[in-house]
């Protein structure tokens, strides 16, 4: 009850969020963030019409949403924490979107591992707007040279579907903003650029911030401790 209960007060949080900026709810996407918490976590919220979720760690998300799918083959999953290369054969595996991609080194790697199984996948282009993130592309200029990539068919397997980032952990409020307008500066501008690519998706906000972020532009949001609560780091 209690993964339910929390579900629908961060549903009902979202919605006001875009009332009181006259945006649809349906334009914001909730990723619920599962790290750290069992699977039967995440099947009880399955069970309460959460379909997408997000996870940092490959090798725990591949080991639980492979139990996951044998029962709801309908869940989709984000790989949203920094990725090394060792482990992108099993993360393209096992996720729909790779949200943290912020170098081309990195890129390549995600298309030669989906080349040999085949498989085209979505991918946000991170970017550096806070202090205390050390991933990330570092500016608007690094992302252009990674979609001129893009631009001459290199990557056939990826979909550059948008952005994303990290907003300093702060209580100040005007820098979390300024890192989510960067974003969506950044968006705009690109989506200007390169019109042949759907670069809509802006991925921002987390439990303590995705008011703000919403505000902004967000169109997924990245939420768990407010839904599944403290995390179990044993």
């Amino acid at each position: 009850m209690e993964i339910k209960n929390n579900l629908e007060t961060v549903r009902n949080k979202i919605s006001g969020a875009c009332r009181k900026c006259s945006r649809n709810p349906d334009e914001v996407k909730l990723v619920a963030v599962s790290k750290f918490h069992p699977d039967t976590s995440v099947i009880k919220a399955i069970e309460c019409g959460q379909l997408l979720f997000g996870e940092n760690r490959v090798q725990e998300a591949k080991e639980k949403f492979t139990a996951v799918r044998e029962k709801y083959p309908q869940a989709r999953l984000h790989i949203i924490g920094s990725l090394q290369r060792n482990k992108v054969k099993d993360a393209v595996k096992i996720c729909e979107c790779i949200e943290s991609a912020d170098r081309i080194e990195l890129l390549d790697e995600i298309e030669k591992q989906c080349a040999k199984i085949e498989k085209k996948i979505d991918i946000l282009f991170e970017l550096h707007t806070g202090e205390e993130s050390k991933s990330g592309f570092a500016d608007v200029d690094s992302i252009k040279e990674a979609l001129e990539l893009f631009k001459q068919g290199k990557y056939p397997h990826i979909n550059p579907a948008g952005f994303m980032t990290m907003a300093p952990f702060t209580e100040d409020k005007d820098l979390i903003r300024k890192s989510f307008v960067t974003l969506r500066e950044c968006r705009d501008k690109l989506k200007k650029e390169y019109t042949q690519f759907d670069l809509n998706e802006l991925s921002m906000g987390m439990s303590h911030d995705f008011e703000i972020a919403i505000e902004e532009g967000a169109t997924l949001v990245r939420i768990g401790t407010s839904i599944f609560g403290q995390r179990n780091y044993n």
